[in-house]
């Protein structure tokens, strides 16, 4: 592992928290196994219920992963509840983090400074570190509330970055919506990615 952020294999620590879309997460904890980037995965106690009931599992989040012997050497899974784990230290280098779906009930706390579990306070740090921050919110329709918290994110320096599928690529297959997303995901932490859907004309 390396320490050093700006290292193309500096850790990415992604939170999966209880929002719809879960399966966004996995394809791009998957495409940062291919690419051998080490990962801090951290998930809440919600978003194991939503894994279950969207796709279909239950029991180790590494099941919801379909993890396999590669993925399972790049992906350290963390407590939710461990604030004392490596990430929640701004003495800790990573290349960033993904919050990925982000509930309303995780953006609201961000917004007002509440850290009160791994995933918010890794994201806080990442804040005050100036450390490259992408919230992947799933909701709609969104309230005044919501579009303020947003805002509040934005300011402070995180990318709003919504779980919304393109189609300017004529997909066929939800595989296809995942894979633009993910594209444009690791584009956001100047990493390459296994798939290219671009706009080229």
């Amino acid at each position: 592992m390396t320490n050093n952020p700006n290292s193309e294999k500096a850790p990415i620590v992604v939170g999966v928290t209880g929002a719809s879309g879960v399966i966004y997460a996995r394809e791009f904890i998957r495409e940062l196994a291919r690419q051998r980037v080490e990962t801090h995965l951290i998930v809440s106690d919600h978003a194991r219920t939503v894994a279950a009931a969207e796709l279909g599992v239950s029991g180790e989040f590494e099941q919801w992963l379909s993890l396999n012997e590669s993925v399972h050497a790049c992906v350290r899974l963390q407590r939710f509840d461990d604030v004392a784990a490596s990430c929640a230290s701004g003495t800790f280098r990573i290349r960033g983090m993904a919050i990925l779906p982000c509930s309303m009930n995780t953006l609201g706390a961000l917004a007002h400074g509440i850290a009160d579990n791994l995933i918010t306070r890794a994201a806080d740090v990442c804040l005050k570190e100036r450390r490259k921050l992408v919230v992947c919110p799933r909701e709609t329709p969104l309230s005044l509330i919501h579009l303020r918290n947003m805002a509040a994110l934005a300011e402070a320096g995180a990318t709003i970055m919504p779980c919304m599928p393109g189609f300017y690529h004529a997909p066929e297959t939800i595989d296809d919506l995942l894979q633009l997303f993910t594209m444009k995901l690791c584009d956001q932490f100047d990493l390459p990615c296994s798939f290219s859907h671009r706009w080229l004309k």
